[in-house]
């Protein structure tokens, strides 16, 4: 993976580039000191995965983030253990470390950056408000996170600029948008059956004529999206 490095601090730069030397799979391909020499860089260059500093003069690490169009993958390189549940705002943030950055954590990290990168769609995605960490998605509601499996999950409902998040035991509101949301699913899972609706397919209790019922819930599904419903149920 290739890599930079983003920090104001030369010592703090040098101490994320040292742990990186311990994973043979990243490639730290430039250092920068300030965001603007970075977003230049970025302008002409990709990456895979870049090491972000929050606090920078004039330009905040969540500044440079918005900043971005289609952003690598985000690790957060931070003294300052405030903005956890913000950086989980943007869907590029993978992680948040804590300075002093000790191996096994940083370690860790990578970990979870090469399977958020193993786990995503060709598709590039965008900021939104939910996450998805292994069979696990973490939703942002009120700056709460919370964690739901994938398995919980019953179906999803689009609310205008609102998604509602059924499981077996509530449902969710949370500001995102079908397509965002269906980026981070598993397709084994899950699958849109109408323009308003995604559900888990596992959970179908009976289908009719147009509709799929789900617990209580009752399903349309729409002309276009039937025939892989079908063939994902084996009835094609």
């Amino acid at each position: 993976m290739n890599c930079i490095i983003i920090d104001d601090e030369a010592t703090a730069r040098a101490i994320v580039a040292q742990l990186c030397t311990s994973i043979p799979e990243l490639d730290v391909i430039e250092e920068f000191s300030n965001a603007i020499d970075a977003i230049k860089f970025l302008n002409q260059q990709t990456v895979d995965l870049i090491f972000l500093d929050i606090h920078m003069p004039g330009f905040t690490g969540f500044d440079f983030v918005q900043t971005l169009k289609d952003p690598p993958k985000i690790v957060l390189t931070t003294s300052d253990t405030n903005f956890a549940i913000e950086a989980y705002e943007y869907e590029a943030i993978v992680d948040y470390l804590v300075k002093p950055i000790t191996q096994e954590r940083f370690t860790k990290s990578i970990q979870k950056v090469k399977n958020t990168i193993a786990q995503q769609p060709s598709e590039t995605k965008g900021e939104g408000s939910a996450s998805s960490v292994g069979e696990e998605l973490y939703i942002n509601i009120d700056r709460r996170l919370i964690k739901l499996t994938f398995d919980e999950i019953l179906l999803i409902e689009a609310k205008g600029d609102y998604i509602d998040i059924k499981t077996n035991k509530e449902t969710h509101r949370v500001h995102n948008t079908l397509k965002k949301i269906k980026e981070k699913l598993p397709e084994e899972l899950f699958l849109q059956i109408h323009r308003s609706y995604i559900i888990n397919f596992t959970k179908i209790i009976d289908i009719e004529d147009n509709s799929v019922l789900i617990e209580k819930s009752v399903i349309p599904i729409s002309r276009s999206n039937r025939p892989e419903l079908m063939r994902r149920l084996n009835l094609l």
